[in-house]
């Protein structure tokens, strides 16, 4: 199993310990419930889900590199400056008498290399109003698009090259 090193807990032990820290830290930033049943009930769910993430090897590959993190702001402030232009887009289509809808469902490659990537990208796409990634199979993204417009945004490949660049590979 583990060498028992003095002062040195298992690896494990050592992840759990680290997951718990961030989702307390993130569970009390977000909540803002601070009476001790409400503390201790955050406290047990915060555990339980650090033990289960480690327990089914969701932790596996390590932690997110620092490149990912690092560069993430920037990618958030990009991905929620396209998500009003495509409110605007969305809210246009639906106001508009004239303009009809042209759902279609277009298939993407991409180039990101780790399950992590692939998640950023597949799901920067469904929080994007107006598509819905429905399927990330390989190296293909199955998109539904409400519009032309859309698909061909999410046809030309600026946030598979931005998710990519964030990834870092």
């Amino acid at each position: 199993m583990y060498a028992k090193i003095p002062g040195k807990p298992p690896k494990n032990h050592l992840r759990i310990l680290v997951l718990f820290t961030l989702l307390a830290a993130l569970w009390l930033l977000l909540s803002g419930f601070f009476t001790p049943l409400q503390l201790a009930f955050g406290a047990a769910s915060c555990a339980f889900t650090a033990w289960l993430s480690v327990r089914l090897g969701l932790q596996r590959s390590g932690f997110p590199r620092l490149a990912v993190t690092a560069r993430y702001p920037r990618y958030l402030l990009w991905l929620t400056w396209q998500v009003v232009l495509s409110n605007l887009h969305v809210a246009r289509v639906v106001l508009s008498p004239r303009i009809r809808l042209q759902r279609q469902v277009v298939r993407v490659k991409h180039t990101q290399k780790t399950a992590l990537g692939v998640a950023i990208h597949a799901n920067s796409i469904t929080l994007t109003p107006g598509t819905l990634t429905m399927d990330a199979d390989g190296v293909v993204l199955e998109v539904h698009a409400l519009t032309r417009h859309v698909a061909e945004d999410v046809v030309d490949g600026e946030m598979d090259r931005r998710v990519t660049r964030l990834e870092g590979t």
